[in-house]
């Protein structure tokens, strides 16, 4: 969790408490327009606060983006005519193993971009992958024939990428939106999955050949 998120999120809040305590104060001495300016200042501050904690708490669901990444790396093996194995060890360290239908490995990811103000709470560009599945190269097979789909996501306690699509988090984000890519799963093959600022892209693993 970050510490500036943290911090700005407590002084919101004790910013907020106090305001309101204000608030309170100059009711009972009968001054209300000044309470009630100040009841609504300081509910402004502890909700500006309560946004920002979610915010703080939601972001460790993802991964900051400042560059090119290492989401994962991916081994596919065929075993049977559009069939394949694909082992997935993430960049959090899980491993998984899938068996899927297709003639193409696919996997994408929910990439979220704040606007730059937003960057004093630490946040930056995140991203987290979403889900693999095989896909066939012809739309005709795409049509009729098995698909197969596993997520790579994690809980979280908060959904920041949920709430960025249904507008809630409003004027905080300048960008929401998926990006995809896919490799042949065809032959035996190891790759790197990478997310940069412009998206997913997969690279071949050059193993050193050996003297």
């Amino acid at each position: 969790m970050s510490i500036t998120g943290i911090v700005i999120t407590v002084s919101l809040l004790l910013l907020g408490v106090v305001v309101c305590a204000a608030a309170v104060a100059a009711l009972r001495r009968r001054a209300w327009i000044a309470g009630a300016l100040r009841g609504l200042t300081g509910l402004l501050f502890v909700s500006l606060g309560a946004l920002a904690g979610t915010i703080t708490v939601g972001i460790r669901g993802y991964r900051a983006l400042t560059h090119e990444d290492l989401a994962a790396t991916v081994k596919t093996e065929p075993v049977a005519p559009q069939r394949f194995r694909a082992t997935i060890i993430l960049s959090d360290g899980r491993l998984a193993m899938y068996e899927l239908a297709g003639d193409a490995f696919y996997i994408d990811a929910h990439i979220l971009k704040w606007h730059p103000w937003v960057n004093l709470l630490g946040l930056h560009t995140s991203y987290e992958l979403d889900r693999v599945t095989g896909r066939y190269n012809a739309v005709t097979d795409e049509r009729s024939k098995e698909h197969t789909v596993y997520s790579v996501g994690r809980e979280r306690p908060v959904d920041l990428f949920g709430m960025a699509r249904r507008k809630v988090l409003g004027p905080l984000v300048d960008a929401e939106y998926g990006s995809a890519a896919f490799v042949a799963g065809t032959r035996p093959a190891e790759y790197e999955v990478r997310v940069s600022t412009t998206g997913l892209l997969m690279r071949p693993v050059v193993r050193p050949s050996r003297p």
